[in-house]
């Protein structure tokens, strides 16, 4: 098992969108951080972007988690960063998301890269990512400070940054 977390833990806040209810892929979320050494805060299903934002300004997270199965994610996402990186506060803060982005399934590839422009800092479409990108992703972070910079799964295969 890799760890993300060298140093001090890394603490992680897990979070679906405002228009998501399902709560499976929360608890995995969560489980998979904490067992590669990471601190969780999870906020559950349904979760106003006003509530996420308020809970990053508390918890001070290494990175947020987004994760969405409705097939919304690219709609809700797209709101939830462009809030986040105006926020004086939370602008420099890692934010990923993953899961469902669209309802079209390998055909909703480009909405990966539009939330990248919004400003997430990698994205996981279910279709396509594979649970190491996220674990390599995640142990870069586990390295050191090196800066907010775009990354998509994708660069992982061979792809391209924003």
């Amino acid at each position: 098992m890799n760890s993300i977390s060298r140093g001090r833990p890394r603490r992680f806040v897990v979070t679906s969108l405002s228009s998501d209810a399902h709560t499976w892929n929360l608890v995995f979320l969560q489980l998979f951080l904490e067992e590669r050494g990471g601190q969780v805060l999870n906020l559950g299903a349904c979760t106003p972007d006003d509530l996420i934002i308020t809970e990053c300004r508390k918890a001070r997270p290494d990175v947020l988690v987004v994760s969405t199965v409705n097939g919304h994610g690219h709609i809700d996402g797209n709101r939830l960063i462009r809030k986040i990186r105006q926020d004086a506060e939370l602008a420099d803060m890692y934010a990923v998301i993953g899961g469902k982005l669209g309802i079209s399934g390998d055909s909703d590839a480009h909405f990966g890269v539009e939330l990248m422009a919004a400003g997430f800092d990698a994205t996981f479409e279910a279709t396509t990512a594979r649970s190491d990108e996220l674990v390599s992703f995640l142990e870069c972070l586990a390295v050191g400070p090196v800066g907010r910079r775009m990354l998509s799964a994708s660069e992982a295969r061979g792809g391209h940054a924003a």
